[in-house]
């Protein structure tokens, strides 16, 4: 018998943990959002933490997040380590939902901040993070498979 933790709702999109029956949906939408797409196996890896979240939009997953708090120095640190919405799904405030649903996790988690690595060719997805208050650390060179930069933007959480 599973048991489905509390959802937010947002309209028709229900923010939930995600759960084992998810796993195909979220690897397609991975597949069709990068060039470097994570495998089944880390997804699997992340089931059961407080972070990993779907938003399921009329019983379709229609994208996820995966984020998780660790601790350094005293700190608590929250790192945002993969976004993406199915692409029949963009520009429809999906991933909005998704990050603020996240950002309250790891705040709730005791995370003082939270990071993430964002490619320096998706303005898009800059754009959002900007308006969640993160801002830009600093530039990773050769980051990516491609070579392609990647951008460490940060957002206190105090």
């Amino acid at each position: 018998m599973t048991v489905r933790a509390p959802a937010a709702t947002d309209d028709d999109l229900t923010v939930r943990p995600a759960e084992r029956v998810d796993l195909l949906a979220i690897v397609s939408i991975e597949n069709a959002s990068f060039d470097q797409p994570w495998p089944y196996d880390a997804f699997d890896s992340f089931l059961g933490s407080p972070g990993f979240l779907v938003a399921d939009r009329d019983g379709q997953v229609a994208g996820y997040i995966v984020a998780d708090v660790s601790r350094s120095l005293g700190h608590r640190f929250g790192h945002v380590k993969d976004i993406a919405v199915h692409p029949d799904c963009r520009g429809e405030g999906v991933g909005s939902v998704l990050l603020a649903r996240a950002l309250g996790v790891v705040a709730g988690r005791g995370a003082d901040s939270v990071k993430l690595e964002v490619r320096r060719s998706n303005e898009g997805a800059q754009r959002l993070y900007r308006q969640f208050g993160f801002e830009p650390l600093r530039v990773v060179s050769g980051y990516y498979h491609d070579d392609e930069d990647a951008i460490i933007m940060i957002r206190s959480l105090e």
